[in-house]
């Protein structure tokens, strides 16, 4: 038996899938395509909190048509003021943080030239794409004097300057740390026809919104900073250069090409704990051979790269500092095993200054900020897993972002959701099935994501612009729904077909920008089947799944009475004579009992589950209800769903299933191996004939034991 991320998967699975017509191995690429290539110098004032910047930027045009214009973010003006439309979405809220009175930032560029001297700011305009909101100042667009033709470039010289917010949403200060995200004049993403479904080609720059994520194209960046000498600094790439000056500053130059992003940090408080990922000792021979029969890949593609860990901690957070560097090992390892090495020669982990929050769970091409509090250093608080949880989901990042470089602001779930399934399979593999072992409760990665589903999260579709969901639901469908969606996938393919499916995606996508379609593509191919009509349901549509066992009854078959026959043969049964019968019966030996189960469908996802029915005696059936378009699925998928004894397809919002036998029903259930994470109530998922109360009685005790341990802890 082989161990396959925490499951145990029959070897006879693996030694089927080696033979199986799913996609063969994609050659995982070296490098991406350099579209956008920033060399800058920056300046930190460490008083004033702001920056002075100039960059060179090299665009090439990788279209077939010429392009005569240039479009840009200014991410840090969403901070100017109460107009712009991060303010008026958010509130000046982000994630429980609230931005500080009168901390506000922006960015100007002072000016914008062509290599060759030629200005191109004066006509350059503020555009609003996603909304009517013409005070927004996060979206510049810049003509030019000719058009790039297709293959050409142009370099273009920019001075800038930009005050930095109070920590808030990502980036910004808070006394003498600083996180530095989303600060350079950057540009969009040129979009030629075709790319992402596109039907022609056009920029795609959007504004910063509340719920703001990001697109860029892959390039090199080479970034000097220029600060006081006493700072400790971090940055995505290589640190290739430290200069000490006599104005009594330090100047740090990092490099690092095929990323798609930059961001840097500096605090004097930091403490810096260096490790190394070894590809050769951190992975045993044990697992390269299992993880290559898995995922039907040779040894050598499976192989990974020594990696150089730094991780930046506050000194109150010194003794987890071991923490730290196991989980961003961990995840090195199991991200690069399943999915493809990471390319990088670094990593950088940022544990955020005490108060400034608002800064950590953020990730960038080699650089991610985590998150903790000196609680989890002590008892009964290290026993759960969150510092590893948050170091885990931001490397994973590196993979569903900084790699595979999809669309953020338009397909959310194709970087958080799969990041958050991705997360989940990690944590489990390495810390076991819980993340919180503590005052008699445990609490995993599943039941985390179960917690926000709800028959209230039936509004919108998974497949939605960053900004717009209904409120309060961009979070549920960019996380936890998507992760419960592909958790489902994984038990009706089976998990090493799910295993390959993964893999495949990111091996072809990787260095790319691609669609949700080409993810249902991929899983179509490596599954050997269609799996459009899941994703129909499950992303395209709003909608929720929600089977339940309406009713449950179990009867004894009595004797017939009444006229039965026509005509001359015509007989009459009384029903005295009826009840005899059945007495005489019950002392020969007993009726057979009539079984009547309803189930229903209070949701719009339809997906094939199984009824378990338990009578007295310790008697079980299984029956399976397959919807027609699920009947070619896989031997091992239904293996995994259920072996049935029979087969009953439910087309309809509700179904009777009526059987008789000798042993009366003692309860019905659906969905008995809990593999449809999707499902919104469980607790609807089963019913006894005669109630139970024991079940009650056990949570209700749990329940009053954790209000005990909660009233302690507060002194009360």
């Amino acid at each position: 038996m082989l161990r396959v991320t925490g499951r145990r998967v029959p070897a006879l699975a693996l030694a089927v899938l080696a033979f199986a017509s799913a996609a063969a191995a994609d050659a995982l690429p070296d490098r991406a395509v350099h579209v956008a290539d920033y060399d800058m110098q920056v300046r930190l004032d460490a008083e004033a909190k702001t920056l002075d910047g100039r960059q060179r930027i090299v665009w090439r045009n990788t279209a077939p048509e010429p392009v005569g214009e240039l479009w840009f973010h200014l991410y840090l003006n969403a901070f100017k003021n109460t107009r712009s439309t991060f303010f008026r979405e958010s509130g000046g809220q982000l994630r429980q943080d609230r931005m500080a009175e009168d901390g506000w930032g922006w960015i100007d560029v002072k000016s914008l030239r062509r290599a060759d001297g030629k200005d191109l700011g004066a006509g350059a305009t503020f555009e609003h794409p996603d909304d009517d909101n013409a005070d927004d100042r996060t979206v510049w667009r810049v003509p030019l004097p000719e058009p790039v033709p297709p293959g050409g470039e142009v370099v273009l010289d920019a001075v800038f300057e930009a005050k930095l917010p109070r920590v808030f949403a990502r980036t910004g200060y808070f006394g003498d740390y600083f996180l530095v995200g989303q600060w350079l004049p950057k540009l969009g993403v040129y979009e030629p026809a075709g790319t992402r479904g596109r039907a022609s080609g056009g920029w795609n720059c959007h504004q910063f919104h509340a719920n703001s994520e990001f697109y860029a194209n892959f390039g090199r960046y080479r970034v000097e900073i220029t600060l006081p000498q006493r700072f400790v600094v971090g940055a995505t790439g290589r640190r290739t250069e430290r200069r000490e000056n006599p104005d009594g500053t330090s100047t740090h130059v990092f490099e690092q090409g095929d990323v798609i992003d930059f961001a840097w940090t500096a605090s004097p408080r930091f403490l810096e704990v260096k490790r190394t990922f070894s590809a050769e000792k951190d992975v045993s021979a044990q697992e390269y051979a299992e993880t290559a029969a898995l995922l039907g890949r040779t040894k050598g593609e499976v192989r990974l790269s020594d990696v150089e860990v730094t991780v930046l901690l506050q000194p109150e957070h010194a003794a987890q500092a071991e923490r730290h560097v196991a989980a961003a090992m961990a995840a090195l390892k199991w991200f690069g095993l399943w999915y493809g090495r990471y390319p990088y020669p670094t990593l950088t982990v940022v544990d955020p200054a005490f108060g400034a929050g608002g800064s950590g769970g953020m990730e960038y091409p080699t650089f991610i900020t985590a998150g903790t509090s000196v609680l989890f250093s002590r008892w009964p608080f290290d026993r759960m897993l969150f510092p590893e949880a948050v170091t885990v989901h931001e490397f994973g990042h590196q993979y569903w972002q900084s790699m595979v470089a999809s669309n953020e602001f338009e397909e959310s779930w194709l970087d958080e959701g799969f990041n958050s399934y991705s997360t989940g399979k990690v944590m489990e593999r390495v810390y076991g099935p819980w993340m919180v072992q503590a005052f008699g409760l445990r609490l995993g990665d599943l039941e985390s994501a179960r917690a926000g589903n709800s028959v209230d999260r039936m509004f919108d579709r998974i497949r939605t612009s960053a900004w717009g969901f209904s409120p309060g639901n961009y979070g549920f469908n960019s996380y936890s729904r998507t992760e419960l969606t592909l958790r489902t996938l994984e038990t009706l393919l089976g998990p090493p077909t799910m295993a390959r499916v993964m893999r495949v995606y990111h091996e072809r996508f990787r260095f790319r920008h691609p669609s949700s379609d080409d993810f249902y593509a991929v899983a179509t191919e490596v599954a050997g089947k269609d799996l459009r009509p899941f994703f129909d349901q499950t992303v395209e549509r709003p909608g929720i799944l929600d089977d339940e066992v309406a009713s449950v009854r179990s009867e004894r078959v009595g004797e017939p009475s009444g006229a039965f026959g026509e005509g001359s043969g015509k007989q009459t049964v009384s029903m005295k004579d009826a009840r005899k019968t059945d007495k005489e019966k019950d002392k020969a030996g007993g009726r057979p009992w009539r079984t009547t189960v309803v189930v229903r469908r209070r949701g719009e996802v339809v997906l094939p589950t199984a009824l378990k029915l338990e009578y007295e005696g310790g008697k079980t059936q299984s029956i399976t209800l397959l919807e027609s378009e699920y009947l070619g699925a896989s031997a091992e998928g239904a293996a995994l769903l259920v072996e049935p004894r029979a087969v009953e397809p439910w087309r309809g919002r509700w179904k009777r299933i009526e059987l008789t036998g000798q042993h009366r029903l003692v309860s019905a259930t659906l969905d008995p191996e809990d593999r449809l994470a999707l499902d919104v109530n469980r607790l609807n998922n089963a019913r006894r004939v005669e109630p139970d109360s024991r079940a009650a009685a056990h949570w209700g005790a749990r329940w009053v034991f954790w209000l005990q341990q909660l009233l302690a802890v507060v002194g009360l």
